[in-house]
């Protein structure tokens, strides 16, 4: 069979279906205008056509790089899949969050299912969109896969297919939940991400199984989206470093290793001092035994700058400091400056208490996802949208040595030289990604 497959993906490359053409005169005309297919954008919209050699296939994978038009194509031919071939039957599309797979795929698709002049209901309420062609009808509900408990919204249902939006950033348990549920015949999976650590649980038990699964595997690059010009590549080269230059830009599953921040250069990054004034933030990592790291952050004409910080490191110091004792270190921090949020580790629920208690200050709980605000924080460090003053020497001294996990084959950080690092990580994380509205935030693709 598979000779087959990679016989036919071969005249796929030569000559594409009629579809892709029939696609483009019906969309020319409507509200969504779309460039010119890449070979592997047309392979995503075409390979379940009765023309197609690969049509036997049970389902898709298209991975790779950032940019690479994977979730236009992919979103568009899945509704286009199901209204051929199904009638009145339920499909599933999914996302790491409602709130994601609506900015990130829900809104294209309707326009561009519009274009195609397909009726569409959306009924947000349910979480679901009802689409009409003709005298056909079908149903695709919406679902978030974030944590293990994501598992239990999609039980009971009965589906035709499934859409996975970044699935690598779901639990394993969702996704076999899911596709457990596609038990109508003809049904098939539909799966699209960017790259994860080689040991992720997709890419050993889908990717590297695809031929045993009988799923069509194609990997994206930037190259494959040819709307992109040459300096808007170029300008996502050099956002990213790393490991997640490899994942992103590259498109490769591999192992996070060496220093988490390598683009960190003191002759870039670190100022001699801070004039003037703007808006003011205080970032906190909780510790008690642990180090307690707390940061003043500035932001003007969009750098952020870590002003001066307050780090007491319990063990070193062979003095353990009370919630009180750390809270008025943090109004020595903020001095008269009006601070808009403190934002605190979401674990520390003592001192957010005591914060509350005492009146000043308004309290964020941290955004705690550690290898998103890593990404976040290696962009913007590159961007040169972040800078730290001398005088925060135990924040530079991290920055030196934050290193990943080589004993651990998913992402990990080494547990030390991380108390600084985390209170910055929340600062971008829950603050700064959202006061600069930087282009990467909402969405990879």
């Amino acid at each position: 069979m598979w000779t087959k497959i990679d016989e036919g993906i071969a005249k796929l490359k030569k000559s594409l279906s009629d579809n892709v053409v029939k696609l483009r005169q019906q969309v020319s005309q409507g509200f969504f205008q779309f460039k010119p297919f890449s070979i592997k954008q047309k392979m995503v919209l075409t390979w379940w056509c009765p023309s197609s050699p690969v049509k036997d296939s049970e389902g898709i994978i298209a991975d790779g790089s950032i940019r690479s038009g994977k979730t236009v194509c992919m979103s568009l031919s899945f509704v286009m899949w199901a209204t051929e071939t199904f009638d009145g039957q339920n499909f599933a599309i999914a996302g790491k969050t409602i709130g994601s797979l609506r900015r990130n795929v829900m809104f294209w698709l309707k326009l561009m299912l519009k274009s195609r002049g397909y009726k569409v209901q959306d009924r947000r309420s349910e979480n679901l969109m009802v689409v009409r062609r003709g005298n056909i009808i079908n149903y695709f509900y919406q679902f978030g896969g974030k944590d293990e408990r994501s598992q239990d919204l999609i039980q009971g249902i009965t589906l035709a297919g499934v859409l996975f939006d970044e699935v690598a950033l779901m639990p394993e348990s969702f996704v076999n939940q899911a596709t457990a549920r596609c038990s109508v015949t003809g049904s098939k999976f539909w799966f699209n991400c960017n790259p994860q650590g080689p040991q992720h649980w997709f890419y050993t038990n889908w990717i590297k199984r695809c031929r045993t699964r009988k799923i069509l595997y194609l990997h994206f690059t930037m190259e494959d989206n040819l709307s992109l010009s040459e300096e808007i590549k170029e300008r996502y080269r050099r956002q990213y470093v790393g490991v997640f230059y490899k994942r992103f830009i590259l498109g490769l599953w591999c192992l996070a290793e060496g220093l988490v921040y390598p683009m960190f250069d003191r002759d870039r990054h670190v100022v001699p001092e801070f004039l003037g004034t703007g808006r003011y933030w205080i970032s906190i990592d909780y510790g008690i035994q642990n180090p307690f790291s707390a940061g003043l952050w500035c932001l003007r004409d969009g750098v952020a700058t870590r002003v001066a910080e307050y780090y007491h490191d319990g063990r070193k110091t062979k003095q353990q400091r009370t919630d009180e004792e750390h809270y008025a270190e943090v109004e020595k921090l903020a001095g008269e400056n009006y601070i808009e949020r403190v934002v605190v580790d979401p674990s520390a629920s003592s001192f957010i208490e005591t914060v509350y208690r005492h009146g000043r200050f308004s309290v964020d709980k941290a955004r705690n996802d550690v290898v998103p605000g890593i990404a976040a924080v290696s962009t913007l460090l590159l961007a040169g949208k972040i800078q730290i003053c001398e005088c925060c020497e135990d924040c530079i001294r991290e920055f030196g040595a934050y290193s990943w996990d080589p004993k651990n084959h998913e992402d990990a950080v080494i547990k030390e030289y991380d108390h600084a690092m985390d209170d910055v990580r929340y600062f971008v994380n829950t603050i700064l990604r959202n006061e600069l509205r930087w282009e990467q935030w909402n969405g990879r693709e």
